[in-house]
């Protein structure tokens, strides 16, 4: 396997999307899709596959899940990839899946972080409407 560094092809490391989407939503998947792709790009990831989950999801065990899982059975697999946390599913079935991703021994990584993980904003420099920045004035 060649070094990353050196912008050649490379075999690897491979990781696997996972999206969960509304029934109709192909502007979405479009959109979805090309960020994984970006994300894998600029990580000099290799992107194998994207698993869509579409519609209501009312327990861990789904087909688009269950296909996940069975890749990362898969020989120099290097992880999982989601635009977001929110796309494991609703908490309860989230905590789940998290624990069988990880659980499995590859990596999950998120192109947009929790919340929780997000800086701030600065507030000191926030004005509000018709304040002017103080000036010392000596005569």
């Amino acid at each position: 396997m060649d070094p990353l560094t050196e912008h050649r092809p490379v075999n690897g490391p491979i990781v696997y999307g996972f999206l969960r989407l509304p029934r109709k939503a192909a502007a979405r998947q479009t959109a979805l899709t090309g960020a994984l792709a970006e994300y894998c790009r600029s990580h000099e990831l290799v992107l194998g596959a994207i698993f869509i989950e579409r519609g209501r999801i009312t327990s861990a065990p789904d087909a688009a899940f269950t296909g996940l899982l069975d890749v990362l059975d898969l020989p120099d697999v290097y992880g999982v990839v989601l635009p977001a946390a929110s796309h494991l599913g609703p908490k309860p079935i989230a905590a789940e899946r998290r624990r069988k991703i990880t659980g499995s021994g590859v990596r999950l990584m998120l192109v947009r972080g929790s919340r929780t993980t997000r800086r701030p904003p600065d507030r000191a420099r926030r004005r509000t409407p018709g304040s002017a920045p103080a000036l010392d004035a000596e005569t």
